[in-house]
Formats: structure tokens, sequence, C-alpha cells
């Protein structure tokens, strides 16, 4: 069985919505995408360029492919993203029909947990999932996801989509690693560790 691996970049208030530009999400009236840009540096590179040097298909919701395709296709820059993305499956979650014109790309609708179930039993490389909110609020939902590469951005913007949004399940996770970045991103691995345990301190 492989693993679904999650990437997601993240204000200190919890906030996922359009990091990498202002046009990138403007739903609900957002006006503050691209809060990323001014905190990237070399270690943060490294770190992406090591996700993308190992083998891997990508499990996306249609809103990120939409993206993902209208720009890794033809991107001049950021080949060690672009070529690895391009030539990899990439499995599109959607609840209605839609047009896949990215290359190796395949629809993944109906009963799309069954799919995604299925998906996970396959033969294959880990499953990785970037941005996508409304397909990580199903996944952790049903137990899905294996593994979280959290990096919280040391911004708040208020109002927008989170990561964790309202109603997700209460679960216990354990931090498997963490680093830090020159500009003060915290990049969290986390893996689920069971139930929510709660108890009273000082008891």
């Amino acid at each position: 069985m492989r693993n679904i691996i999650t990437t997601t970049f993240v204000t200190l208030d919890g906030v996922m919505q359009a990091p990498g530009g202002p046009k990138e999400d403007t739903a609900g009236g957002f006006k503050h995408g691209g809060w990323t840009y001014h905190y990237w540096d070399k270690a943060m590179g490294d770190i992406m360029a090591g996700f993308m040097g190992l083998p891997f298909e990508l499990l996306l919701g249609r809103k990120t492919y939409d993206i993902f395709a209208a720009y890794w296709p033809t991107a001049k820059t950021d080949s060690e993203v672009a070529v690895p993305f391009n030539a990899t499956k990439k499995y599109v979650v959607s609840h209605k029909d839609m047009k896949l014109d990215w290359q190796n790309s395949e629809l993944v609708t109906g009963d799309v947990v069954g799919r995604i179930r299925e998906l996970k039993k396959m033969s294959g490389p880990d499953l990785l999932v970037h941005g996508s909110g409304n397909l990580i609020q199903t996944l952790l939902e049903n137990g899905l996801i294996d593994r979280m590469h959290i990096w919280t951005f040391p911004v708040t913007v208020g109002a927008g989509k989170r990561l964790f949004a309202e109603g997700s399940r209460p679960a216990s996770w354990k931090l498997v690693e963490s680093k830090t970045s020159s500009t003060g991103v915290i990049i969290g691995t986390y893996e689920p560790a069971g139930e929510l345990k709660t108890g009273t301190i000082g008891e």
C-alpha cells in the first residue's frame, strides 16, 4: 500500500488560501494572495527539491489542478518541479465531470473516497497532495492521510480558507521532523498518532 502525503503552506492563523500569488484564489474576496513570496530561501528550495527527487504521483483537487495545469506545462523556470510534475501520473478529484488537458491526467469522481482507497492499494509511488484544500478536508475526515508536511509562514491574514476547517475530525499527530528556514518558516512533518487524548492538567 502506498502513502498519501500532503504538503501545505499555511499562515500563523492557519490560512492556506492563495499562497502563490494575488490572483491564485480570490474566493470570498480574499485580498492577500502571494503571502509566501518574501520568505523563500535556499533551504526551502532544497527541501522542495528533495521531495521532487523521489518517485511520486500527484493527487489533486480540481481547483489546484486547474492552477497547476495552466502553469507547469509551459513553465520556463523551476525545472526541478516542472519536469517531474509534467511527467508523472496525475489523479484529479472532482465531484463533476471535467476535461483534463494536462498530460497523464486521470479523473477521480463518483465514489471519491472509495476510489482514493483503491489508489492507495495500487502498487506504485506515493501520492503527493499539494494545495487542494477541499480534497484535504475529505482525506482528513476519512483518515486517509499518512503524512503531512506543514510549512508555517510567519504572517497572519485574518479570514481565508483554512487547512483545518471547522468540523475537522479530532485526532492526535506525531511530529517526526522539523526544520526552520532563515526567514522563519517552520517546516513540520506529522504522522497520524491515533485518537485525540484529553485530560486535566494537574491530575
